[in-house]
C-alpha cells in the first residue's frame, strides 16, 4: 500500500545496539540435557572448557532442570536453574496470622506487630540524583543494584520468618499495579508487596503452610470485634490511625484491625474449603501444615540463582 507515491513501510522493532545506554542485556536459555554440574564446575554442551562459578546454593545436592544464563546491568553473569527437591514434612503449628500491607509500616500483623517500612529507594534517592546528573552510569547501576538487593534481602528474611512461625498465613490482596499509577507510585514500588506475596506463596507451599490472599475491601472500616462498619472512610479517613467503634466502643489501631479482619476472612475461607472437602477445620482452631503439592500445581519449588559466573 502506498500514500502519495511513497510506499508505507511496516513498523518493526528496532534491535538494540550492542553498546551505550541502550545495550541489551545478555540472556542464554538452555535445556536440562545441556547442563552438568560436578565438583564445583559447570559443564555445558558446546563449551570446550568447564565454567567456574560461586555456588552459594550447593547445586551438587540437587537434580538440575532447564534454565538460563542472564546478565545484570553491571555486566555480571548469573546461572538461573530450576531444581527438584524433596517435599519437606510439614511441622504442626496451630497459629494463624493475618497481614495488612501498607506504606506507613510495610505490614502490620493481626498480633499488632509492625514490619517497619525500609524505603530503600528513598534512602538512596539523593545519591542516585547526583550520579545521574554527573552521568556516572556505573555508579547509577551500582546504586540500583544495591537498592534491589537490599529490598530482596529484607523480603526474604521477613517472609521466611513468617512461614517458619505460623501454620496459616493470610495477606491482603492490595492492588499494587493500580496504586503504582497514582501519586504514591514511588512508595508503592519501593515497598515490594507483589514480590513479598510471591515469596510467601512458594515458601508456604514448600513448607506445608496454608497461604491465601484475602479481599481487603472495607477491612480498615469494619470493626474486628462486632463486625459493624463504623470506621473512617474516604480520602480524609486515610490520616486517621486510631478509631473507636461507634457500636461496641472498642478502640482500634487502623492497620492492626485491618489485619484481624483479613485473618477472620481467611479463616472463614479455609473453613469453607475444608467443609466442602474433609470437613475438618474450624475458625477457632486452624489446621496447620495443610499444604498444596507444588509439583502437582506447577508452582516453582526452587528457582536457584546460583552465583556470578567467574
Amino acid at each position: 500500500m502506498s500514500r502519495g507515491g511513497v510506499q508505507a513501510r511496516k513498523v518493526k522493532l528496532r534491535r538494540r545496539v550492542s553498546s551505550g545506554s541502550r545495550r541489551s542485556l545478555g540472556w542464554v536459555p538452555f535445556k536440562a540435557s545441556a547442563l552438568r554440574f560436578r565438583n564445583g564446575q559447570l559443564f555445558m554442551s558446546g563449551f570446550d572448557r568447564p565454567l567456574s562459578l560461586w555456588d552459594s546454593y550447593g547445586l551438587s545436592g540437587y537434580e538440575l532442570g532447564a534454565g538460563c544464563f542472564s546478565e545484570d546491568a553491571r555486566g555480571r553473569w548469573y546461572l538461573n536453574v530450576t531444581v527438584k527437591v524433596k517435599k519437606v514434612e510439614p511441622q504442626q503449628r496451630r497459629s494463624a496470622i493475618g497481614i495488612d500491607l501498607g506504606l506507613k509500616d510495610f505490614a502490620k500483623t493481626s498480633h499488632g506487630e509492625p514490619l517497619e517500612a525500609q524505603r530503600f529507594y528513598r534512602r538512596y534517592e539523593a545519591a542516585l540524583g547526583v550520579a545521574q546528573r554527573a552521568r556516572q552510569k556505573k555508579r547509577v547501576a551500582a546504586l540500583h543494584a544495591k537498592i534491589k538487593n537490599s529490598r530482596k534481602d529484607f523480603l526474604h528474611k521477613a517472609s521466611t520468618a513468617l512461614v517458619r512461625k505460623h501454620g496459616a498465613i493470610f495477606v491482603s490482596n492490595v492492588n499494587a499495579s493500580a496504586l503504582a499509577r497514582t501519586g504514591m507510585a514511588k512508595s508503592v514500588l519501593d515497598a515490594g508487596w507483589s514480590a513479598f506475596r510471591t515469596m510467601l506463596q512458594y515458601k508456604s507451599d514448600d513448607a506445608g503452610v496454608w497461604f491465601e490472599e484475602v479481599d481487603e475491601r472495607y477491612s480498615t472500616q469494619t470493626c474486628s470485634c462486632c463486625g459493624s462498619r463504623t470506621g473512617p472512610s474516604g480520602p480524609t479517613g486515610l490520616a486517621v490511625r486510631e478509631w473507636t467503634c461507634a457500636l461496641c466502643g472498642v478502640l482500634h489501631d487502623r492497620d492492626t484491625n485491618a489485619a484481624r479482619i483479613i485473618l477472620q476472612r481467611g479463616l472463614e475461607r479455609m473453613e469453607a474449603q475444608f467443609a466442602a472437602g474433609a470437613g475438618q477445620a474450624t475458625a477457632n482452631e486452624p489446621i496447620a501444615g495443610v499444604g498444596r503439592d507444588p509439583l502437582a500445581e506447577g508452582i516453582p519449588v526452587v528457582s536457584a540463582t546460583a552465583a556470578a559466573l567467574g
